[in-house]
C-alpha cells in the first residue's frame, strides 16, 4: 500500500512538504532518539557507577572507583605504590582517585582492580592467606603475618599489614654498602655487636601486632637475637626510602623506632641524596647530612664514619640510565 503525500500533509499540516517523511512517522523518529539517549545514559552509568564498559564477551564487572578509594585507605597504599603494582602511570592514578577523570578507561580500571581486589582474584598478593578475608586492617596479628606466603614481602605495624615490593638494585646497593662498612669496622675495631642486612624480622614492640623488616640493623644486645629474627629494638636501624615506602618510613616507622628504644635511626633518601640521622640519645635530631663527607654513627660516638663516595657514584650512574 502506497502512502499518499496529501494524506501526510493533511495529518501534519504544520510540516513543510520537504520533510513530510518525518511527519508521517513521528513515532519512529522519536523512538530512535529515545533509544539513542538510553544507550548513552546506560553506557556512562556502567562505566562511571558500576564499572562495566561496552558490550560483548570478556567485559566483566569491576570495582568502582569509590570502592578502590576505600580499599586504598584501608591498605595504606600511596599513589606511587599503586602505580608500581598496577603499571598505571602515577599521574593517571592521581587523576582517577581525585575524580578528575570522570570515566576511566576499562583497561585502567582493570589494572587498578588487580591491586585492590580480594585475595581470591589476586595472583600475586595475599590470596593464600585466609585471614585476609575475615579481618580488617588494624586487627591482624603475628599469626596472620606468618600465614603470608614466604615469597610475598610484607610488614605488620600496629595490626596493619603493608605490602612491600621488591627493592630496586640501587636500593640494595645502598643498604649493602653501609652494612659492609659497619661490618668491617665492628670486626676490626669494636666487636660485640652484630650488623644484619634485610630481610630480617624485627619484633619491635615484643607484642603480637608489629613485625618490621628494616633495610639494615646493628644489634648489640645478644639476648635479643632469636632463631627467627630479633625480639626487641636494635641499637641502629637504616631505612632506604623508595616512592612506595617514603610516607611509612618517615612517619609510622620513625615513631615506632623511637618509642621502642632504637638508639639511632637513619633515613637514606636517594632522591634528595641526604641522610636524616636520628640519634635519639643526642640533644639535636635529626641531623641532615649530604653525601660529600663521611657520616658519623652516633652509637659509636663518631668513631665509625660511613663513606658515601661509592653510593654517590652509583646514584650518578643510575640517573644516567646505566644498569649495574
Amino acid at each position: 500500500m502506497e502512502i499518499d503525500k496529501r494524506d501526510c500533509q493533511r495529518a501534519v499540516p504544520f510540516l513543510d512538504k520537504n520533510i513530510y517523511f518525518f511527519g508521517c512517522f513521528p513515532f519512529f523518529s522519536v523512538g530512535f532518539f529515545v533509544l539513542f539517549c538510553y544507550y548513552i545514559v546506560i553506557r556512562l552509568c556502567l562505566v562511571d557507577r558500576w564499572g562495566y564498559f561496552g558490550s560483548g564477551k570478556g567485559k566483566e564487572r569491576l570495582m568502582t572507583v569509590e570502592q578502590m578509594r576505600r580499599r586504598k585507605k584501608e591498605l595504606g597504599y600511596s599513589y606511587a605504590l599503586i602505580a608500581e603494582l598496577s603499571g598505571v602511570p602515577v599521574s593517571t592514578v592521581q587523576k582517577v582517585f581525585s575524580r578528575e577523570t570522570k570515566a576511566p578507561r576499562y583497561e585502567t580500571l582493570q589494572a587498578l582492580e588487580k591491586v585492590f581486589s580480594e585475595p581470591e582474584s589476586r595472583e600475586d598478593s595475599l590470596k593464600e592467606a585466609a585471614f585476609y578475608e575475615s579481618k580488617r586492617q588494624g586487627e591482624y596479628t603475628l599469626e596472620d603475618y606468618y600465614a603470608i606466603p614466604e615469597e610475598h614481602r610484607a610488614e605488620l605495624i600496629d595490626g596493619v599489614i603493608y605490602d612491600m615490593t621488591a627493592p630496586r638494585p640501587i636500593h640494595q646497593r645502598i643498604a649493602g654498602e653501609i652494612y659492609r662498612q659497619a661490618a668491617n669496622y665492628i670486626m676490626d675495631m669494636e666487636g660485640g655487636c652484630l650488623p644484619l642486612v634485610a630481610p630480617v624480622d624485627v619484633k619491635l614492640d615484643r607484642d603480637n601486632r608489629t613485625m618490621v623488616q628494616p633495610d639494615m640493623v646493628i644489634l648489640c644486645e645478644e639476648d635479643r637475637l632469636k632463631e627467627w629474627g630479633i625480639e626487641g629494638a636494635p641499637d641502629f636501624v637504616l631505612e632506604v626510602l623508595s616512592p612506595a615506602t617514603r610516607r611509612k618510613d618517615c612517619t609510622k616507622k620513625l615513631q615506632k623506632y623511637a618509642d621502642a628504644g632504637v638508639r639511632e635511626f637513619w633515613i637514606f633518601d636517594p632522591e634528595q641524596r641526604t641522610v636524616l640521622a636520628y640519634f635519639f640519645e643526642g640533644d639535636v635530631w635529626p641531623v641532615i647530612y649530604g653525601l660529600d663527607n663521611p657520616i658519623p654513627v652516633g652509637i659509636y660516638n663518631g668513631r665509625l664514619k660511613i663513606d658515601m663516595s661509592n653510593i654517590a657514584r652509583w646514584l650518578d650512574a643510575s640517573e644516567g640510565g646505566e644498569v649495574f
